[in-house]
């Protein structure tokens, strides 16, 4: 009796405070709406999101931004839509601690983008106006944003476009990342890429051909095409082939879909292969979205009792692989996949298509 009385006064002396800091994190919440509301002086457009969800996204005119002495002033061209930014602007409770409890902390919106240097701070020696860069920065989908030269963002390869060039940062560091840092590709390898056509997945086919991968792409059957113009080697059209049915053996499965279990995927990998986890399945949230990010943890967590290793992992924006970008776009190895171009004003309808789960490559927005 007295530990069961112990264990429910401790229990009760973590909860009450837990929920007063609860209680009070949420009416406390705030952001910097009320001063974006007022008439600026030098108006730009700019998308915020003031509350959560997506019909709360607006074109709202803001003050033209500054650039500090050690950022550089960009003009802003093409911007993209990425996954992570519906969940962002949707609020789910268990990212809230951390977004803001009410309302949301960070009222910008979007993160990839390309466009023209306008001005530079006098500290800034590495750029100078009229340069053509993209990369990586909060508040991407606007007019202009301020960006410091050490940060996310590079020169432009002269043979892409702005759209092209503003859906690169996020997803193809995914997709770098993943098969290099955690797949660790070699040349000669059997790669196969689970939801090859998406916009991860044409940037995972290209960079993974450029590493010298064998590559096999799981896509629908209007995909097939398209993932073969981009360099696969080889087609599973998932409506008609289950892919872990097969003889055929990989070195590495880079999944963006995990639509299968633990046991099916090993299967059909190498003795020392290795899963890269890297996807639920597109934007969004959907009936099976919860039941894939649990299957994720607890794939990776079995894996620790196999030779065959599952690993999952969050993309780290970097000046140094944006480079690497740079350099297999400039030589002609990759070259992003646009699926449809919205205006500014169209933001809204830009993510919920993206959340529709049926973008080929990426969804660009642009500010002219």
């Amino acid at each position: 009796m007295k530990i069961k009385r112990f264990l429910k006064w401790s229990l009760l002396l973590v909860l009450v405070p837990l929920l007063g800091w609860l209680f009070i994190a949420y009416w406390t919440s705030t952001n910097d709406c009320e001063r974006l509301s007022a008439t600026p002086s030098n108006p730009v457009k700019a998308i915020t999101s003031c509350e959560y969800g997506v019909d709360n996204l607006k074109l709202q005119e803001i003050e033209k931004p500054t650039p500090a002495d050690n950022e550089l002033l960009v003009r802003v061209r093409a911007a993209s839509v990425n996954p992570v930014d519906g969940h962002m602007i949707r609020g789910g409770w268990l990212m809230r601690p951390m977004s803001g409890m009410r309302k949301p902390t960070n009222t910008r919106f979007g993160t990839d983008f390309a466009g023209v240097v306008e001005a530079v701070g006098k500290d800034v020696t590495n750029f100078t106006p009229g340069d053509e860069v993209f990369g990586a920065k909060n508040g991407a989908v606007a007019d202009y944003i301020c960006v410091k030269p050490e940060r996310a963002i590079v020169m432009k390869p002269s043979n892409i476009t702005f759209e092209q060039a503003g859906s690169v940062a996020v997803a193809a560091l995914t997709a770098l990342q993943g098969l290099r840092d955690k797949g660790h590709i070699q040349s000669g390898q059997k790669v196969l890429i689970n939801g090859a056509s998406g916009g991860v997945g044409t940037f995972a086919v290209q960079i993974a051909k450029a590493f010298g991968a064998d590559v096999t792409a799981v896509c629908g059957t209007r995909n097939i095409d398209l993932v073969k113009s981009i360099g696969a080697d080889h087609v599973i059209d998932y409506t008609k082939d289950d892919f872990t049915k097969t003889d055929r053996r990989y070195d590495m499965l880079y999944d963006l879909v995990g639509n299968h279990s633990f046991s099916e995927r090993r299967k059909i990998l190498t003795p020392n292969g290795i899963c890269v986890l890297a996807g639920i399945g597109g934007a969004g949230i959907h009936p099976e979205t919860l039941g894939r990010i649990g299957r994720n943890f607890w794939n990776a967590f079995l894996s620790n009792f196999s030779k065959q290793k599952f690993v999952f992992y969050i993309d780290t924006l970097t000046k140094d692989d944006l480079n690497v970008l740079r350099e297999l776009m400039q030589s002609g190895k990759v070259a992003p996949v646009i699926d449809r171009t919205y205006k500014l004003g169209e933001t809204q309808a830009a993510v919920r298509y993206l959340e529709e789960g049926h973008a080929r490559g990426k969804v660009v927005i642009t500010t002219e």
